[in-house]
């Protein structure tokens, strides 16, 4: 709303309290008043929007919001006083309405800074967080697409045999397949971020949906030397879930844990009732996580510390953000559990009634 149109909003809110007052009381009395209430607010709007184009140089939002409060409650209050005044009001009852006005604003502008406080550190919470996702996606698009240029450009001035370039192709079939992920992981994460998903709850044995999901992740472990196992007793009772979406989440957990056990390490999948919900654990051999690790390896791209940039076929360092996501979505909780050995990730659901 520009500042004309706030003034004339506030014109005709002091014309309709003039006609009450009016009708109320006497017609001078309306128009005293009318002329009390535009007076009074006026210096108030037009502060706001000067401050409004001058937002930048105020400094960050809570300086703006402070700036922004202090400037209100002054301007009504000086106007407040000096209309009073005007009005024959005694020097008395003038200093009082001001204190109380000052009283009622101070009020007002605590109540609002305690209300909006936690709203200003959640929005610089979430504007460090998309800061920090542009710069991992950055870099992990970085490293693919300069190898593409790089293939693409040999491939192009024929400075290889066919051999090579025969190789050189696939090369690049595996970063075009990398980058096809990675978008596909980023487009799924902004969906259930977003809350745009349409899903089917339902009864989930789980003792049937691990095992299938254990066995068809056998191979893939068999070729890096890991042993797999299933561990869910079959009178388990079922999670209210979506079965193709709680799989997934699976699939990347085992997937994970497969990456980071050495040869002849083993992982296990294993899930148990607790009160009113089941929980399901993904433990591995591996070397496990540190306390810091734990806390922070559900976050975009994390990966334990600086790092260099992904490696092909390596994942997309999505994997753990999108099992939260479905999980949370589920309205269960995920998390890393202490180990002294390896890794454990719980992850908890809603029994089906």
């Amino acid at each position: 709303m520009t500042a004309a149109r706030a003034l004339a909003a506030l014109a005709l809110a002091a014309a309709l309290g003039g006609l009450v007052i009016g009708l109320a009381y006497k017609p001078e009395d309306g128009m005293l008043m009318g002329l009390f209430m535009f007076a009074s607010g006026a210096p108030a709007i037009v502060a706001a929007h000067l401050l409004v184009r001058r937002r930048r140089a105020s400094g960050s939002l809570g300086r703006q919001f402070g700036w922004a409060v202090a400037l209100t409650i002054g301007l009504v209050t000086v106007g407040v006083g000096v209309v009073a005044l005007l009005m024959f009001i005694s020097g008395h009852d003038a200093l009082v309405m001001s204190l109380l006005l000052l009283l009622a604003g101070g009020l007002t502008a605590y109540a609002t800074w305690l209300l909006s406080r936690d709203v200003i550190a959640q929005r610089d919470a979430a504007e460090s967080a998309r800061r920090d996702l542009v710069a991992a996606v950055s870099h992990d698009l970085r490293t693919p697409l300069t190898s593409l240029r790089l293939l693409s450009e040999a491939i192009e001035d024929e400075l290889v045999d066919r051999d090579t370039r025969a190789r050189y192709l696939e090369q690049m079939s595996v970063h075009i397949r990398t980058l096809t992920a990675l978008i596909d992981d980023l487009f799924e994460l902004s969906r259930l971020e977003a809350g745009d998903i349409e899903w089917s709850m339902q009864q989930v044995h789980l003792d049937e949906l691990v095992a299938e999901t254990v066995a068809a992740m056998r191979p893939q472990a068999s070729a890096e030397g890991v042993a797999v196992e299933a561990s869910v007793p079959r009178d388990l009772a079922p999670a209210q879930a979506n079965p193709e979406k709680l799989q997934r989440v699976l699939f990347n957990l085992i997937q994970n844990a497969i990456r980071h056990t050495p040869v002849d390490g083993s992982v296990t999948v294993f899930a148990e009732a607790n009160g009113t919900s089941v929980e399901i654990e993904v433990a591995d051999s591996g070397e496990g996580l540190s306390p810091e690790d734990r806390a922070r390896a559900f976050e975009p791209f994390y990966r334990g510390g600086a790092g260099a940039a992904r490696a092909a076929g390596e994942g997309t360092g999505l994997g753990l953000t999108i099992c939260r996501a479905i999980v949370e979505a589920h309205g269960g909780q995920i998390w890393f559990a202490d180990s002294r050995k390896g890794a454990r990730v719980r992850l908890r659901l809603r029994r089906s009634a």
